[in-house]
């Protein structure tokens, strides 16, 4: 067994695709070897390579190779990997101290990122803010906070959602595997509606969610309902955008009945999806608002952020956790939220965006049943041409081919038929474009 060899990360990384090895390379694959025999076979991996370094738009494996990142981690590395801000950031932190619990000895770093939150999230209402670790506790907190704060039960959450692993969230989410397929019973009082999917079902906003309400009001009664809970643009189930004026629908008929709303920003916040957060686009101000992924440049943190009113309802003592805001997160977090301001990353991501569009307004393929997204959270959608049933098979292979020739992309989709970018927002034009070139070489290829 051999060390991998210690390589300098951070955006001083030559940006460029490289191959000094088939994928995977020998290391990689003494790697993925010890994985087997030490790693719970639940946890699985979608790139075979054993990464030493990354930056910028780059991830170095132990074989030599660059592969040009178009997933960022899961939308984590927004302001790159180990940007020189987030590092400075956290070795200052690291040299003070590592842990005290919040909960026993507050500190300053967790409260700055509660009042940066309070700043930057939508609304000019009195906020509050929590700190936890992933985004699925984050969703667990708000609905304990919702159901505390109404005195209810119920919570709806959306076809195609994802909202996490844990038993409250696996109940949340709504694709079976790997997710959800022999882990219950679940958590009770969750509920399902239809979501807007202009691709298939054709509708407008408005009418997709007067059919989502007329659902909510006759299975589960706003009197019962504690919360609804949606992802502005919906993550794992597809990058799916919901019509125009469908958001903003299900937001009010939530206002009107007390019924506190969700938005669940941990894919899309932070400048993904060229603007701070996603429900912007739609002008809709959430009560509560759960943030994670892009929020600490690869650190684990999560926040709740949401009306004072709705957030002070829980008792002292209610909320917390050992490693909630966890110190040297606050201090990546704070650094990266600078970053995400003052390096101009949500115009970026709104390049990227429109590059990644044109790139494929320029493939003309029958199997490629919609380009959608917003920002750099964007997406294509793989169908059969015959018939329009959802096509795994062809999304699955060009991910594997591009994957072979040094490019990270990631699947999602509740049929597994979508291929999604989320490249780094630091991420050069030049470097996107070759690795947009190479997925679409991978569908020529794939037929």
């Amino acid at each position: 067994m051999t060390a991998a060899p210690l390589v300098a990360g951070g955006p001083g990384l030559a940006q460029r695709r490289h191959l000094a090895t088939a994928i995977p390379g020998p290391a990689s694959q003494d790697l993925i070897a010890r994985k087997g025999a030490a790693v719970a076979a639940g946890v699985g991996h979608t790139a075979p390579v054993s990464a030493v370094a990354a930056g910028g738009g780059v991830v170095i494996d132990a074989d030599g190779n660059s592969l040009i990142d178009l997933g960022s981690g899961i939308a984590v590395t927004g302001v790159g990997n180990s940007h020189p801000a987030v590092v400075e950031a956290v070795a200052a932190q690291a040299a003070q101290f590592t842990h005290t619990c919040f909960m026993v000895s507050p500190y300053e770093g967790y409260v700055a990122v509660c009042e940066e939150l309070n700043r930057l999230t939508p609304g000019d209402h009195e906020k509050r803010s929590a700190l936890f670790n992933s985004g699925a506790e984050a969703v667990e907190n708000a609905i304990k906070i919702a159901r505390h704060a109404t005195g209810r039960q119920a919570v709806v959450a959306f076809d195609h959602a994802y909202h996490g692993r844990t038993n409250l969230t696996m109940a949340l989410t709504a694709k079976a595997m790997p997710y959800k397929s022999g882990f219950g019973p679940f958590a009770p009082e969750v509920y399902r509606a239809p979501v807007s999917y202009p691709l298939h079902d054709g509708l407008s906003g408005p009418d997709a969610a007067a059919r989502a309400i007329s659902m909510i009001e006759k299975q589960v009664g706003a009197s019962q309902l504690a919360a609804v809970i949606i992802e502005p643009v919906l993550g794992e189930g597809g990058f799916i955008v919901p019509a125009p004026g469908f958001l903003p629908a299900i937001a009010d008929w939530c206002r009107a009945n007390g019924v506190v709303f969700i938005a669940d920003e941990i894919q899309t916040g932070f400048a993904r999806t060229g603007a701070m957060f996603a429900c912007e686009h739609d002008g809709v101000v959430p009560d509560l608002i759960t943030t994670a992924k892009g929020i600490a440049g690869g650190l684990p943190l999560a926040a709740v952020t949401g009306r004072a009113e709705i957030m002070d309802a829980v008792h002292t003592g209610g909320l917390g956790g050992t490693y909630g805001g966890n110190p040297i997160a606050c201090a990546a977090a704070l650094a990266a939220m600078r970053v995400y301001e003052e390096e101009g990353l949500v115009e970026r991501a709104s390049a990227i965006g429109r590059l990644i569009a044109e790139r494929f307004a320029s493939v003309d393929d029958p199997r490629i049943g919609e380009v959608r997204g917003r920002g750099a959270m964007m997406a294509v959608e793989f169908v059969d041409p015959a018939t329009g049933a959802p096509d795994p098979a062809t999304a699955s292979a060009v991910a594997k081919a591009s994957i072979a020739q040094g490019v990270i992309v990631l699947t999602c989709g509740t049929y597994g038929n979508v291929i999604r970018f989320l490249p780094p927002l630091t991420i050069g034009d030049e470097l996107l474009a070759e690795g947009l070139d190479v997925v679409v070489a991978a569908l020529e290829d794939a037929r």
